[in-house]
């Protein structure tokens, strides 16, 4: 199915009035504010480990629990998890995106999946006893649609910005991200650590924790959709008269969405370096969020760690990554974004092959290759953000975008997977566990530096950047 992307405007972002742009520019930052706590205190924190000790109460003889007719080890359940919402991500956000391009809805849309995603979890507040499925699923759902609503949140980036301004506006809305987030975990860590002053068992402090996180992803998702505005009419079909926006049936849409997901995938041919950069951030980023996801797993598990600690270590990170992902953006525009990426990758490398060698119980080895983390995390993803809008051809951001956030923030299929796997294989062992992240680190920054990215973003028909 071929199709004709209404005529973009001749510049990276379309000509409007400059008061009203820095507006929509603030308004966008304020979606990563509202939705990164559910990375911070949700997937980073909270859920991880209460999921898995629910499950481990849970087990029956053999110490194994039953997922949909499977026995498998209870500390494998929230890999699994995290896996599924994946495996349904691939097929559901490229979708997404072509729905967005086709229907030129993008706030609407953006809006109800990230409503969906901030009461599903609200819903964790209900998940107690040995109610471990029910908070699989939910967190599944969670994650999805978090990931969906995000797929049009990043294809309005060429729309908010020309290309010399896109490090600096992506690097802003991670760092508004990291801020929000660490703004609410800091009150998490208060009703965490005095849960009992509070007259609330420890349980429910993390329930309410989990809760509140969906409250303020909803709350401050009005912003966002009150200032930002659709700028495309949709996408055209071949043979067909244009749709309109707001009167396009909703089963078509929906029908010719993965037409257009079919369509995407064949018309990466001629866009070879766009792809090379998909497989490159799949790998890396897989990596990056499977170490994101599993910290404080792995600092109960293998380290020994009370979650006081594991939140001050997450808290820690997220104000270190404010300021990481400024820092590390500015290093991107005088030394290049794809440099500075697989710099970026090095570091990250260094801190999964020294992760087993932390002490039992020491906290300060901890937070000392948590601070690393820090450092690089931001600015790794604000500028792979600001690089993938490069090689992405105009008229086509929500439905390219949908490829990219497959592997995006909190949503790794292959790295939780290979972890999940080999925590099954060696009975839970999270330090022999770890290092199978090691590969995709390093085959990610072997698959960029070979890209030419000059001549990918020439192939796409767009503007290369001074520094790029």
């Amino acid at each position: 199915m071929a199709t004709t992307p209404p005529a973009p405007p001749p510049s990276g972002a379309p000509a409007a009035d400059p008061a009203e742009l820095r507006r929509e520019r603030r308004a966008w930052y304020f979606y990563d504010w509202a939705n990164s706590v559910f990375f911070t205190s949700v997937i980073s924190v909270f859920f991880g480990p209460y999921l898995t000790a629910l499950a481990q109460e849970a087990a029956g003889p053999g110490g194994r629990i039953g997922v949909l007719g499977l026995a498998i080890d209870p500390t494998a359940l929230y890999p699994y998890a995290t896996s599924a919402s994946v495996l349904l991500q691939l097929v559901a956000l490229p979708a997404i995106g072509a729905i967005a391009d086709y229907t030129g809805r993008k706030r609407e849309l953006m809006g109800l999946l990230a409503y969906i995603g901030a009461f599903a979890t609200m819903g964790l507040y209900f998940v107690d006893g040995s109610a471990y499925m029910l908070g699989a699923g939910l967190f599944v759902l969670a994650n999805l649609t978090l990931g969906a609503s995000v797929v049009v949140y990043n294809s309005f980036l060429p729309d908010l910005a020309e290309p010399d301004e896109r490090d600096t506006v992506s690097s802003r809305g991670w760092a508004m991200g990291y801020l929000g987030g660490a703004l609410l975990l800091s009150l998490h860590l208060v009703l965490y650590l005095f849960h009992g002053a509070l007259g609330l068992e420890q349980g429910h402090a993390v329930r309410i924790a989990m809760a509140s996180a969906g409250v303020w992803w909803a709350v401050f998702t009005i912003i966002p959709l009150t200032r930002l505005r659709n700028r495309h009419r949709g996408t055209v079909l071949t043979g067909t008269r244009p749709a309109e926006p707001g009167r396009a049936s909703g089963v078509r849409a929906v029908a010719s969405s993965f037409g257009q997901l079919w369509y995407t995938v064949r018309s990466l041919r001629a866009y070879p370096r766009t792809l090379v950069f998909l497989v490159a951030y799949i790998l890396f980023n897989d990596g990056i969020q499977t170490v994101i996801a599993f910290s404080a797993t792995f600092a109960d598990q293998a380290l020994g760690l009370g979650q006081d600690v594991q939140i001050g270590a997450i808290l820690m990170v997220q104000f270190v990554a404010f300021g990481g992902a400024l820092v590390v953006g500015a290093i991107g525009r005088r030394l290049g974004t794809k440099r500075t990426i697989l710099g970026s990758l090095v570091v990250w490398t260094g801190v999964v092959a020294v992760a087993p060698l932390l002490s039992e119980g020491s906290a300060l080895q901890f937070f000392a290759l948590a601070f690393f983390i820090a450092i690089v995390l931001g600015g790794t993803q604000a500028l792979s953000r600001s690089l993938f809008s490069h090689l992405i051809p105009r008229g086509k951001e929500a439905e390219y975008y949908g490829l990219y956030e497959i592997s995006d923030k909190g949503s790794a299929f292959l790295g939780s997977l290979a972890l999940g796997i080999a925590l099954d294989a060696t009975g839970g062992d999270y330090r022999l566990a770890i290092l199978s992240l090691v590969v995709f680190f390093v085959l990610g920054f072997v698959v960029l530096a070979f890209l030419g990215v000059s001549r990918g973003i020439r192939e796409a028909g767009n503007t290369v950047p001074e520094r790029i």
